[in-house]
């Protein structure tokens, strides 16, 4: 066996900082490491892989659960695709509607950007958020402040 990772070597080899090693392991998305006999937590090979997929995973937007479902999934190479491409399918439909959401908060922002209101109770996004709307005119256009 070659010589163990330290959860230090771990954070560094993985890219992912002490806390969130400890967080997974909490999670039990990351097995429960062998200690020395002074206590020190020991990792293999394998679990530097294992939290990198993890690291991935979440850099790609998957939740916790998912990634649990898509470790089961590593565990059995054999096995179908096609849980894990459901639920790539379904992440990109979600990834849709939060960019559509996204989108429509650039819209309204654009409407209230470029404020030249001396006055912050004339100002064009604290009238929006109180809904007032003392600045703007039926044509779009902002009297002064």
């Amino acid at each position: 066996m070659d010589k163990p990772f330290t959860i230090s070597a771990l954070s560094r080899e993985s890219g992912v900082n002490l806390e969130t090693i400890r967080f997974y392991e909490r999670s039990e998305l990351l097995p429960t490491p062998k200690r020395s006999a002074s206590g020190y937590r020991h990792y293999d090979e394998v679990d530097i892989r294992r939290v990198r997929f993890i690291r991935r995973g979440r850099e790609l937007g998957f939740s916790l659960e998912e990634i649990r479902t898509l470790l089961g999934l590593a565990k059995q190479p054999q096995s179908s695709c096609a849980e894990a491409d459901r639920l790539v399918q379904e992440h990109l439909l979600a990834i849709d509607a939060r960019i559509r959401d996204l989108q429509s908060m650039k819209t309204e922002l654009n409407k209230l950007a470029g404020c030249d209101s001396a006055q912050a109770e004339h100002c064009r996004l604290l009238e929006a958020l109180d809904s007032r709307n003392c600045c703007v005119h039926g044509d779009g256009q902002v009297s002064a402040g």
